[in-house]
């Protein structure tokens, strides 16, 4: 599959292992993929994102990635559910920030000497190259750029979607600056 990546796309994943090499975690998530399509200039991603008006909003989504992998990377719909069992999930954060340290929650190992190995994709990452494998087929594209992973994000459940939508992008109004579905078109 990556032999069909284009350049963008490549520079994208190896984005994402720079993000989880710099956060010391030994694989590379969704929310990895994300902040290494935010780091991109010159792209149709990063046109899609200037379209959207989030050229200027991108520390917000960076700092919104950070506050949910803080929550152990829970998203709201999952807070909600265990507010309804009476479950405050900013107590527990708090109280487990308290004992443990800030950010004791986010799941992050990190090894006192480093990490060496080959960091390996978790499956959210996954699923979001094969979805955009399946975006570009569904377009009948040959090849699978940077704007094909910022689609997958867009349709799989998780914080880096919900991050993305409150920020206004969505699968929709990707297509519409992408695809010309709407005034703007990427070129």
């Amino acid at each position: 599959m990556f032999e069909r990546f284009t350049k963008d796309a490549r520079e994208v994943v190896q984005g994402a292992v720079t993000h989880a090499e710099r956060a010391g975690v030994r694989s590379i998530g969704a929310e990895h993929l994300l902040l290494a399509l935010l780091d991109r200039e010159g792209s149709r991603a990063s046109f899609a994102f200037a379209a959207l008006g989030l050229a200027e909003r991108k520390d917000s989504l960076r700092e919104a990635l950070a506050e949910a992998r803080r929550r152990a990377g829970l998203t709201r719909a999952d807070a909600d559910a265990l507010a309804g069992l009476g479950i405050d999930l900013t107590e527990i954060v708090a109280k487990v920030e308290e004992t443990h340290g800030a950010g004791a929650l986010s799941g992050d190992r990190r090894d006192a000497g480093g990490w060496s190995g080959r960091r390996t994709f978790e499956q959210d990452a996954k699923d979001v190259l094969e979805g955009a494998l399946r975006a570009a087929v569904g377009r009948r594209d040959r090849r699978i750029g940077d704007e094909h992973l910022l689609l997958a994000l867009t349709v799989r459940p998780g914080v880096p979607a919900e991050v993305l939508a409150d920020h206004g992008v969505t699968q929709e109004s990707l297509r519409r600056v992408l695809y010309g579905e709407g005034t703007a078109q990427a070129g």
